[in-house]
């Protein structure tokens, strides 16, 4: 493959899935350089040199190396989307899709995805308190999702895209969303999309309750 864009990732990552999801999305072709966690690959200095943070993802574009997946959402958007339809310019859209993109850093961050790291990786973290962010953070979203078919109006943006990989993954962490039918519907439109291609399931996914 003949290509400048290199994704350097985990497959059972949303964060790098949600990376991968917008390339594909737009249509982009791209490496995948599989990172070996277990044996802490992210921790060489070879990679320190690329994310000091040593996470992933980490995207390559053409000698440049962009670290954090929402910081390489807002760049896909504005480098390769002339539609501009993924990161709307105009300052009320853009302000909302930053709220969302802050939710992803946030409480989905320490909800869902922290119980699914508690529950499926063992991760010494506190799966009942990620449990409790989780439900307050998808009363919200299921409330909000009644009104429009996605985030911040009626086509999807990186907001989206931010939020969908580790939603959709929350029963791996016990969290079911059995209650939220809009954000199943939402789910659903998103996993219609062109161009949409699903995260790998975890080996081992405990009961949703």
């Amino acid at each position: 493959m003949t290509t400048s864009l290199r994704l350097h990732r985990h497959p059972l990552s949303g964060h790098c899935h949600r990376v991968e999801l917008l390339l594909s999305l737009l249509g982009l072709r791209f490496e995948r350089i599989e990172v070996d966690l277990s044996r802490r690959a992210h921790k060489t200095p070879e990679f320190l040199a690329q994310n000091a943070f040593g996470q992933v993802p980490v995207l390559e574009d053409a000698g440049l190396a962009i670290a954090d997946s929402n910081a390489i959402l807002v760049y896909l958007a504005r480098r390769y989307d002339a539609s501009e339809q993924w990161f709307p310019p105009d300052p009320v859209s853009a302000a909302r899709v930053q709220r969302w993109l802050s939710i992803a850093a946030g409480p989905l961050a320490s909800g869902p995805a922290a119980a699914r790291l508690a529950a499926v990786f063992g991760a010494k973290l506190d799966r009942a308190h990620a449990l409790s962010v989780g439900r307050e953070l998808y009363r919200v979203l299921d409330a909000e999702l009644r009104a429009r078919a996605f985030l911040v109006g009626d086509a999807p943006t990186i907001a989206d895209v931010a939020l969908y990989s580790y939603t959709a993954h929350a029963p791996e962490g016990g969290l079911s969303l059995e209650a939220y039918p809009s954000i199943r519907s939402w789910l659903a439109r998103i996993e219609a999309l062109p161009g949409f291609v699903p995260m790998q399931a975890s080996p081992v996914a405990p009961e949703a309750s």
